[in-house]
């Protein structure tokens, strides 16, 4: 076959497989199904309550496969330690373990939580408690222990707070805890940790302070003082920062050349040592260094119950604070790396570990946002970094402490600095969630600021309630709107939005963005008489006086036509005989009158009556067309109920409010698309009687707008007749 034949060939197949995919788009798509409303629809599907599930026979349930999840489930190590990658991951958590155990060694884990349990034991144990009765100074020796005993019972009581709520899955909060709000919340608490540590990069000497406002409080504070920094101290901590940029950035250069990264934060830290030692910074430049780290290991003791009830409010304050830094943190490196944090697991898990430590004299602890960025970055992948830090700690309080006493300060507030960089990229969220959601930006910079100003507890309820009532907003003022049909189809669309959408001629169709309850409900009603361009209750109004006004003239003539009755009784009786053919002919002449007001009359009554009535049945004196009041241009109404995932007494109300007025109007009203559990709802709350059945609820728009059509007025529903599309 010649070149050109096999060519001409091919193009010819490619013009006829783009001709058939042409003609299968040209199909129509067609259904053809009976028209079903809900009481059709659960004949035809068979629809029956799913009946509900004891969780108490879950719980009691035992078997070999129940219990190995439940071991697993509360000691995970079980399940990730024996597929431990060893020579892809022990070097990198080795080193970052080693890295973060020296950064731990003169500070606190987390700068918020030390101030928050230094309130409590310095307003339990103040000072003027402890005052020498000769020469008035304090016994400071015996003031720390009683603030020892106080931080240890505090640290107990934390942590059976944490894992009481943990054993009783309380760690659903988290799911109010959105992305934007804990990114807001990690930004604002990377600010507090930066200005924490400015004093160690100054050098200067600063207030303790606590409660809102503290931050802006120890800024200005170190603005203030920024004169009588030591320029020892601040060449320190930038040669040192220097160093781990230029580390980091290597690292990031030469990423795939190197197994691992290079440890700059270990490596900085014992050379800073060996500097700070041989050149003596602390004596010749006035650099502050870590100094005495007490060696040896506390026995356990009991906690002093007694302090349980002082203490019982602050500890759960402190429990709540611990675990939404915990959680934050989780989830953030959780979205970073892409797995998932169990929330009940993390309040057992830290509960534990201040129970334990409560034992042995330590203060309540979380997780700390500098050293974890710090083991990210410096190679940790598992828990194994954890165990090393801890590991290596307990050697050096043991024994390798005096090591370290000469490691500067400085050097270590550079490396939690240079480390908050990722948390501090964070602020770039400002640009992004201004183009994609002004809502989610609003949270996030309401969490930051209430983080900032009133710190990390307050500021996280403010926050969370904030973003509580934020969403109340947002089910309050949802999007109404009344619908159209996409010509040829069974799509009903926003006639504001789409412009070929059609309103279908005598029906309404109405539909909310959100769920109906009592916090919009009445909106909800409101915006659909609005929508629906005529003012339903004025009509309703108008009908009623004038209904009332026929009943007024009615009883004026029935009243009339009594008193005439026995007007003309009373004469008949008083007549003389001389008289009687004249007063015969006058009598007649009155009897005639008076009966043909009594037809009159009972003719109106009998209309006055009927209209009490159902409105289904309206005869024609009481109509709106009699009354010469104005007709609605559409006779039927339906309610898109798509939306609804809930009904509460206040929505049942509300949807059997708008059946009355509107069919006071002479509007028929259905509803669509309800989710079985709502129509559940319904049929619980007696919503479905005589008058409103299941067969004013169809399945579809569609279903419930050709039947309208069908039945321009209210009537006895007819047969299942069938639509096609």
């Amino acid at each position: 076959m010649e070149p050109s034949e096999a060519s001409g060939q091919r193009d010819t197949q490619a013009l006829l497989s783009t001709t058939q995919e042409m003609e299968l788009r040209r199909r129509d798509y067609h259904v053809e199904r009976p028209l079903l409303n809900q009481k059709q629809l659960e004949e035809l599907g068979r629809w029956s309550s799913v009946t509900g599930t004891h969780q108490w026979r879950t719980w009691l349930q035992c078997s070999h496969a129940r219990a190995r999840a439940l071991l697993l489930q509360y000691l995970p190590v079980l399940a990730w330690l024996p597929r431990y990658p060893v020579r892809d991951w022990l070097l990198g958590d080795l080193l970052s373990g080693l890295s973060v155990a020296i950064m731990q060694l003169p500070q606190g884990t987390f700068a918020v939580m030390s101030v928050m349990v230094g309130s409590v034991t310095e307003s339990l144990a103040p000072d003027e408690d402890f005052l020498q009765d000769l020469n008035s100074t304090v016994n400071e020796t015996a003031r720390d222990a009683a603030r020892v005993q106080l931080a240890s019972a505090l640290s107990v009581l934390v942590g059976l707070f944490q894992v009481g709520l943990g054993l009783v899955h309380f760690g659903f909060v988290v799911t109010y805890l959105s992305e934007p709000l804990v990114h807001g919340y990690t930004t604002a608490a990377s600010v507090q940790v930066f200005i924490s540590q400015l004093k160690y990069v100054f050098g200067l000497q600063l207030s303790s302070r606590s409660g809102p406002l503290s931050i802006i409080y120890t800024l200005l504070e170190v603005c203030w003082k920024l004169p009588q920094s030591v320029v020892g101290t601040m060449v320190t901590a930038l040669v040192a920062g220097v160093v781990l940029v230029v580390v980091k950035l290597l690292n990031d250069k030469l990423q795939q050349h190197l197994p691992l990264p290079i440890p700059g934060e270990l490596l900085t830290l014992i050379g800073a040592t060996g500097i700070s030692y041989g050149v003596g910074l602390k004596h010749r430049f006035g650099v502050d260094v870590v100094g005495d780290i007490p060696a040896g290991l506390l026995p356990p003791v009991a906690p002093n119950s007694q302090l349980f009830a002082k203490l019982v409010g602050n500890a759960f304050a402190i429990a709540v604070v611990g675990f939404a830094i915990a959680i934050s943190l989780g989830k953030i490196f959780a979205l970073r790396h892409g797995y998932r944090v169990d929330s009940n697991q993390e309040l057992v898990a830290l509960g534990l570990s201040n129970l334990i430590g409560g034992v042995f004299q330590c203060f309540p602890v979380s997780c700390s946002m500098s050293r974890s960025l710090v083991q990210e970055s410096t190679g940790g992948n598992t828990q194994v970094a954890g165990a090393v830090s801890s590991l290596f700690i307990l050697i050096i309080i043991v024994k390798l402490g005096e090591l370290f006493q000469d490691l500067p300060k400085a050097v270590l507030a550079a490396a939690i600095i240079v480390n908050l960089k990722g948390m501090l990229m964070q602020f770039t969220d400002i640009c992004s969630l201004w183009k994609a959601n002004r809502m989610d930006l609003l949270i996030w910079l309401v969490t930051f600021v209430a983080t900032i100003l009133l710190n990390l507890d307050l500021g996280l309820a403010a926050a969370v309630a904030f973003s509580l009532l934020l969403v109340v907003f947002r089910t309050q003022l949802p999007h109404y709107s009344i619908l159209g049909q996409v010509p040829d189809t069974d799509i009903y669309r926003d006639v504001a939005e789409y412009s070929e959408a059609r309103e279908v001629p005598g029906v309404k169709v109405f539909r909310s963005s959100a769920t109906v309850y009592f916090a919009n409900a009445e909106l909800y009603s409101d915006t659909l008489k609005q929508k629906c361009g005529i003012d339903v209750d004025r009509l309703i109004s108008r009908k009623k006086k004038l209904l009332k006004k026929k009943e007024l003239k009615l009883k004026r003539l029935l009243k009339e036509e009594k008193l005439q009755r026995q007007a003309a009784a009373s004469k008949g009786t008083s007549v003389s005989i001389n008289a009687n053919t004249s007063i015969r002919d006058i009598e007649s002449n009155n009897m005639e009158g008076s009966k043909a007001k009594q037809v009159s009359a009972g003719k109106e009554l009998e209309d006055t009556a009927a209209s009490g009535q159902e409105d289904a049945k309206a005869p024609d004196g009481s109509t709106l067309k009699a009354l010469g009041l104005p007709q609605p241009d559409f006779h039927s109404l339906v309610l898109d109920l798509g939306a609804l995932s809930f009904v509460d007494t206040v929505c049942l109300k509300s949807l059997k409010n708008i059946f009355r007025d509107f069919r006071e109007i002479e509007v028929e009203v259905y509803m669509a698309a309800c989710h079985t559990p709502v129509v559940t709802q319904l049929e619980a709350g007696h919503f479905f009687d005589a008058s409103i059945t299941k067969q004013h609820l169809f399945a579809s728009v569609h279903d419930a707008v050709v039947f309208a059509l069908q039945h321009p007025r209210s009537g006895p529903v007819s047969p299942v007749s069938v639509t096609q599309l």
